[in-house]
């Protein structure tokens, strides 16, 4: 593990997977299960290029280069965040794949250029700007309200970003789903992949993870549902295994 700066409120975690190390804090947004279930079920180039946008401390990014050679590109509006993913970045030893870009993702086709991604990846905020008060925190606040961008500027930037015949991969709420739906299809994005994601057996979904082909025809497969936990409130064996790293891909052998 390389050494690089932490600062007294951070500390150092273990990703769980390939002795991947992350810094984080109480002070910003942590990573939690949809960062690791998108990285697990988006389907990788074996080599290629990719964009996370949203990347916030580069979570995404370090969970890909478990499953692929191509070089990454993490995109990240907030100072602080672009900062800790650079040095996670740094801290793994990964600087030659991955890249972190501090910028608004709004900006991100005139700086990483059109169609010049096999995929991009987003983890974006789910839920529009409240009218009312927000929260305090504006790094928590930005993580879950579209603050700096719009469920429409996620789908239109990721479909710039991408090739024809390239993959947009995303996770998001259920509630929306009819939304994404649309918005992706105005921008030449069409579903083909959808996995709903269960707390608990019988229990709505909380959870959608959707991949979308760039110029694609219409046909979209209904994956199985993911139950995040058994009658024994544990992580159900599927989740295990990507979770620790037993297993890189979510549901699905690795397609080459």
């Amino acid at each position: 593990m390389v050494s690089v700066p932490i600062h007294s409120s951070e500390r150092v975690d273990d990703l769980l997977t390939n002795d991947l190390k992350i810094i984080q804090s109480d002070e910003v947004f942590s990573f939690s299960l949809d960062a690791v279930l998108l990285a697990r079920f988006c389907s990788v180039p074996v080599r290629g290029h990719i964009a996370d946008l949203c990347t916030g401390n580069g979570v995404i990014p370090l969970l890909l280069t478990t499953r692929t050679k191509s070089g990454i590109t993490g995109v990240e509006i907030q100072d602080r965040l672009a900062d800790m993913a650079l040095r996670n970045v740094q801290l793994n030893g990964l600087d030659e794949q991955i890249r972190i870009v501090h910028g608004d993702i709004k900006d991100a086709v005139e700086r990483l250029g059109h169609g010049s991604f096999d995929l991009v990846t987003v983890n974006p905020p789910y839920l529009p700007v409240p009218s009312g008060e927000q929260n305090v925190n504006s790094h928590f606040a930005a993580a879950r309200h579209e603050v700096y961008c719009t469920l429409e500027d996620v789908v239109r930037i990721s479909s710039r970003l991408v090739r024809s015949g390239g993959k947009v991969a995303m996770v998001h709420r259920p509630q929306r789903l009819v939304e994404i739906f649309c918005t992706m299809r105005q921008y030449r994005l069409e579903p083909k992949r959808i996995r709903l994601v269960h707390p608990r057996l019988g229990d709505e979904a909380n959870m959608v993870l959707i991949e979308a082909l760039r110029d694609g025809k219409p046909e979209v497969r209904m994956l199985p549902p993911l139950i995040v936990y058994n009658e024994d409130n544990e992580y159900c064996r599927e989740l295990m295994d990507v979770y620790y790293g037993r297993q890189t891909t979510l549901g699905e052998k690795e397609k080459e």
